[in-house]
């Protein structure tokens, strides 16, 4: 959950570690528990790495980069495309046969996005902010996706102040749900 480094640098090594639990459900032949823990596995990733990067690198990008307004507007929309496929994906057993459609949507949502913030927004965010700024959200990256939720809420609030006040308390109750039935501990 927490790599270190920079903002830039832990959010690659978050890409990264999507990129593989991804590479293992295409390595998969059958759905069954297996790819149900692999799903859920991947959707706590996503949501904690989202709900950071809305507290923290979009607010970011909007003060420091030239045009942050609406590079962040066009993450957040991206954001909003993968949460309403987690929140599809929740609701869809993993022997069903929509299971591995979604699967596919949600892969290349979250390559094109990850994708463009590497090659494009990180950039200019170096660019634009010195390495104790970059350092500093690093560590806010941090301990957001620590407190973050780890289901998908498509309807909460995406920017500050209110996803600030509402994430860490939707996320003790989601972390609390996982804990009860399991989830996540494969």
């Amino acid at each position: 959950m927490g790599h270190g480094g920079n903002v830039t640098e832990e959010l690659m090594a978050d890409h990264r570690e999507v990129e593989d639990i991804f590479a293992r459900i295409q390595e998969m032949t059958g759905g069954g528990q297996e790819l149900r823990d692999l799903v859920d596995e991947v959707t706590i990733e996503l949501v904690r790495h989202s709900v950071a990067e809305e507290q923290y690198l979009y607010p970011a990008v909007r003060e420091h980069v030239e045009g942050g307004d609406r590079i962040a507007d066009k993450e957040l929309a991206d954001h909003g495309r993968v949460e309403e496929l987690l929140k599809q994906l929740e609701k869809t057993d993993a022997d069903d046969s929509r299971m591995s459609p979604l699967l596919q949507q949600l892969m290349a949502e979250v390559a094109a996005h990850v994708e463009d913030e590497e090659n494009n927004l990180f950039p200019l965010l170096r660019q634009a902010c010195s390495s104790e700024t970059l350092g500093d959200l690093g560590e806010k990256i941090r301990r957001a996706k620590a407190m973050a939720p780890t289901r998908p809420h498509p309807a909460a609030p995406d920017t500050p102040p209110a996803n600030k006040l509402l994430a860490p308390g939707t996320g003790l109750v989601d972390r609390a749900r996982d804990f009860v039935t399991g989830r996540g501990k494969s």
